[in-house]
């Protein structure tokens, strides 16, 4: 028996190649829920981050300063407004991802020309 020359294997693979891209598979429900859970737990922690630090900060400057609660007060409504815009640039962020996975699903760009 012949073994198959380089040539021949090299058709064969792309033969296998062109197969497996022809019929792309669905990615399984379960696994983006997890990804949604993913994004959702991310947006929590950075808004809870953001009011942390805040108040971290505020509390160490008003020990320092005697002041207070004025600046820490002031600095977690800073950090509160800081989670949220890390967290929208998230939500963004995914936003694009999905849309370009759908561009590239269906073969067209969603630009508005």
């Amino acid at each position: 028996m012949k073994e198959p020359t380089d040539a021949d294997r090299l058709k064969a693979l792309e033969e296998r190649i062109r197969q497996a891209k022809g019929a792309p598979e669905a990615r399984p429900h379960s696994e983006e829920h997890y990804s949604q859970a993913q994004l959702a737990w991310r947006m929590v922690i950075e808004l809870v981050a953001g009011l942390g630090i805040g108040f971290g900060i505020g509390y160490g400057l008003d020990s320092l300063l005697g002041t207070k609660p004025i600046l820490m007060v002031l600095f977690i409504f800073l950090g509160f407004a800081a989670g949220v815009k890390t967290m929208m640039r998230s939500a963004q962020e995914a936003q694009e991802k999905q849309l370009a996975g759908e561009a590239g699903k269906d073969g067209d760009d969603r630009r508005g020309d």
